[in-house]
């Protein structure tokens, strides 16, 4: 099924405590399902994916979109996703039997490029260094995180060897809450957050055949608390933010946001933290003529509503209660960030002059 989606219409006008003012545009995707994958390719190709086999995606910077589900995979959860272009897109979905599925034709088909059968294969998320050369990580099976690695723009998938698998310890496992729990930056470093019983970050050099982990203070108790999001700061790639907290008790407002500034050896608690757990940490350049410091302006973005900080994550203030939202990307140009979340929600932030 195809579904053209062109209507956009202004929901709500929200005012950060510095007073500028963000409208929040919601899109009328008439679609029945959770968007948890979301991925900006370009100027002008966004993609979201998610639950029941939607997947949606626009060619003109947002303003109008179409959905169809994946004919064969209607059962399945798109959580993980990565575009390329307006025409190549990777999905993957979080459950076993995993899939891994590619488009080369703006998804009007699919093609099965990744299956596994075994009862414990769950995949939580993906991330490229270029166009051609990317890793996708998923919940631990014999002990060992499942790895996958790809060479040619994600068309084909192997895994990588048993001792090249980092050993996670009892409990450990990724969230595929926003598919932002894996990071590939310069070269061939990558880092892949867990939760659970610890939170940690797993680091390598090169391109996930050795690893090494760095323990966090994120709150780890059970099953549905750890890390579910970081970004590298602003200075360095080895300025952290994490996020996360407890999926089931969303409200609690201690213990899920901290930075780095020290590559992990120390963590450092906000002055002021965000309102409750959190899915998902995106940045963008802090432009604005009155700041001459290097920081970025960081939001945070969770079911209990949206937060965002002007200073690396160190004081953060309520920016909407608008619910629901999974995760959020900014475009390229900076100038709007797209949303995405339960029961079809998708939208557009802007700044209102």
């Amino acid at each position: 099924m195809r579904r053209s989606i062109f209507l956009l219409f202004i929901q709500l006008i929200s005012t950060d405590s510095q007073g500028q003012l963000y409208s929040l545009q919601y899109i009328d995707t008439k679609v029945d399902a959770s968007f948890r994958g979301l991925s900006v390719a370009d100027e002008n190709a966004v993609w979201v994916s998610g639950s029941k086999g939607w997947v949606g995606h626009s060619t003109n910077g947002g303003d109008d979109w179409t959905f169809r589900q994946v004919p064969g995979y209607e059962d399945c959860d798109f959580r993980t996703l990565y575009a390329f272009d307006s025409n190549h897109a990777v999905i993957a979905n979080a459950g076993s039997p995993a899939y891994i599925l590619h488009t080369a034709d703006g998804g009007a088909t699919w093609k099965l490029v990744y299956k596994n059968a075994d009862s414990a294969a769950f995949l939580d998320g993906v991330d490229f260094w270029n166009k051609k050369d990317g890793l996708m990580h998923g919940d631990p099976i014999n002990g060992r995180m499942l790895l996958l690695y790809t060479n040619d723009g994600g068309k084909t998938w192997k895994e990588r060897k048993k001792r090249h698998r980092p050993v996670l310890g009892e409990g450990e496992a990724s969230f595929a809450a926003s598919g932002t729990a894996i990071s590939c930056f310069l070269h061939g470093a990558v880092v892949v957050a867990v939760g659970g019983k610890t939170s940690k970050l797993y680091f390598s050099r090169n391109r996930g055949r050795r690893w090494r982990s760095i323990s966090t203070p994120m709150l780890a108790s059970s099953e549905s608390t750890g890390i579910f999001s970081f970004i590298p700061g602003s200075h360095s790639v080895w300025h952290w933010q994490i996020t996360g907290g407890d999926y089931r008790n969303d409200m609690v407002s201690t213990a899920n946001f901290f930075y780095s500034h020290n590559k992990g050896k120390d963590w450092q608690v906000p002055q002021t933290t965000t309102r409750g757990y959190r899915e998902c940490l995106t940045q963008i350049d802090d432009e604005r003529p009155a700041k001459k410091s290097r920081t970025r302006t960081i939001f945070a973005v969770g079911p209990s509503g949206i937060d965002i900080s002007y200073d690396d994550g160190i004081n953060w203030s309520p920016l909407s209660d608008e619910k629901g939202f999974h995760v959020i990307k900014p475009s390229i140009d900076q100038n709007r960030m797209f949303l995405a979340g339960a029961n079809g929600k998708l939208a557009i932030m802007k700044t209102i002059p």
